[in-house]
């Protein structure tokens, strides 16, 4: 009897606590989250926890999950308010990509939206943002949205999503729910056009103050493209005003618009898809006030320039 009680004891106080399954990391999901002692009905508090917090997922039911704060505590948590840390990572993994793109706009919600981790209503959750919350956009997808149980089968529901950032976070939210905040400046050339997108390509000094010269992209009539025709405005130091350097159209124009400096000229990229459906760079530059096509890349990743043409040899005369 000694034996066994011996070999019970240090069964549960030994050997499991030396073996015990690592405890399952989560992350806090909404801005605040109340942890508290039971989930009884009748219950008292025992931490707050804002977004993006970690804990040890002790223990899980279906509304509720026991876990370990930071400084040793124990408590519970409503599952809903916890985020796994593979989605965690997912979302982290999306924000550290943004560090070095280029944002093609910025705007702010029109209501609470959901930010998901990929472009789709089913996707895992990151967040929710508030409603006015500042979004810079740095994508966007047509996505197909999956057809409802009883909806007739030829029935096809098309979403805009935006890749966007706000503050610390960053995801795909439904595009209908982003209001793009078009600068001022470039107010009066928004009317009867749809603009997407715009870069600030460089600045010019005018008495004193710093003018951003933009590229603008916008579209007309189709879903797919991101945008169909771009526009170059330059200040005009005479005048004091915007003037419309150079303009292309059909395009079928696809984000992200990069812009890269070199040598002090202002370059930047689109990515289009030619006739056939092939992927191109074309690169421009803005040389002064003129803006120059400079050539094209095969495929939409690269970030080598052009190659120059080479000079064509005189013929000799006989």
């Amino acid at each position: 009897l000694l034996v066994i009680i011996a070999g019970t004891a240090y069964y549960q106080f030994v050997y499991r606590s030396n073996h015990r399954p690592p405890a399952e990391s989560a992350y806090v999901l909404p801005d605040q989250a109340e942890v508290v002692d039971t989930p009884a009905e009748i219950r008292l508090s025992v931490a707050m926890l804002k977004s993006g917090d970690r804990v040890e997922v002790l223990s899980r039911s279906r509304d509720w999950a026991k876990v370990r704060l930071a400084n040793g505590r124990t408590g519970w948590m409503e599952t809903d308010d916890l985020q796994d840390q593979s989605v965690y990572e997912g979302g982290q993994r999306l924000l550290h990509g943004l560090a070095s793109a280029t944002s093609q706009a910025s705007g702010n919600t029109i209501g609470p939206v959901n930010l998901r981790l990929e472009p789709s209503r089913d996707a895992a959750l990151l967040a929710q943002l508030l409603q006015n919350e500042k979004v810079e956009v740095f994508d966007r997808r047509v996505v197909t949205r999956s057809p409802q149980e009883g909806a007739p089968s030829s029935a096809t529901v098309n979403d805009v999503w935006y890749l966007v950032r706000a503050n610390s976070r960053a995801g795909w939210v439904l595009g209908k729910f982003v209001s793009l905040d078009i600068p001022e400046a470039l107010s009066r050339y928004a009317q009867n056009a749809n603009i997407v997108a715009w870069l600030a390509l460089n600045t010019v000094d005018d008495e004193g103050r710093k003018i951003p010269q933009y590229l603008v992209a916008d579209r007309s009539g189709a879903l797919e493209e991101d945008f169909t025709r771009i526009r170059v405005f330059t200040w005009s130091l005479k005048s004091h005003q915007y003037v419309t350097a150079y303009a292309e159209s059909r395009l079928n124009g696809h984000f992200p618009i990069r812009v890269m400096h070199l040598g002090g000229v202002p370059y930047f990229r689109l990515r289009l898809l030619d006739k056939a459906g092939d992927k191109l760079q074309k690169v421009y530059g803005l040389f002064n006030t003129i803006t120059r096509p400079v050539g094209t890349v095969t495929g939409w990743e690269s970030n080598a320039m052009p190659a120059k043409p080479e000079p064509r040899q005189r013929r000799r005369r006989r």
